[in-house]
């Protein structure tokens, strides 16, 4: 049975999705159309970190989290509705293509998409540590 605690973080993911979606807007808005596409992902992907972290850095602070094992849950799930939410939303609501979805994790190609889901991923269990 999941805490009350956990539930919360759970629903605060839902606005890291607006703030990816307004990170990419700036992207677009803006330096997007001065770098490569390329460029502009890299930088996308630095911002993205920064407002993730500041996001996730003011929920620790307010709500606190109870222990390093559901810091590390609340990493966990995050990263899998990330990662849900990028394949479902990419595919069949913006029409990527697989092949295209997937080439955002060939680091080789200077993607660095993935560096925005180890962040997801380990920033709770960082924050605890640092809050604690």
């Amino acid at each position: 049975m999941l805490s009350l605690s956990l539930w919360r973080y759970i629903l605060a993911w839902i606005p890291m999705v607006v703030l990816a979606i307004i990170n990419a807007m700036i992207r677009e808005a803006t330096y997007g159309r001065y770098v490569s596409e390329l460029r502009a992902h890299q930088i996308s992907t630095a911002t993205g970190v920064l407002l993730f972290g500041l996001y996730i850095w003011g929920l620790m602070s307010l709500w606190g989290i109870e222990s390093p094992k559901q810091a590390i849950a609340v990493g966990l799930i995050w990263l899998g509705l990330t990662v849900t939410f990028e394949f479902i939303f990419g595919r069949y609501v913006v029409g990527h293509s697989w092949n295209q979805l997937l080439g955002d994790y060939n680091i080789l190609a200077g993607r660095v998409w993935i560096v925005v889901l180890i962040w997801i991923a380990i920033a709770p269990l960082l924050f605890y540590r640092f809050l604690e």
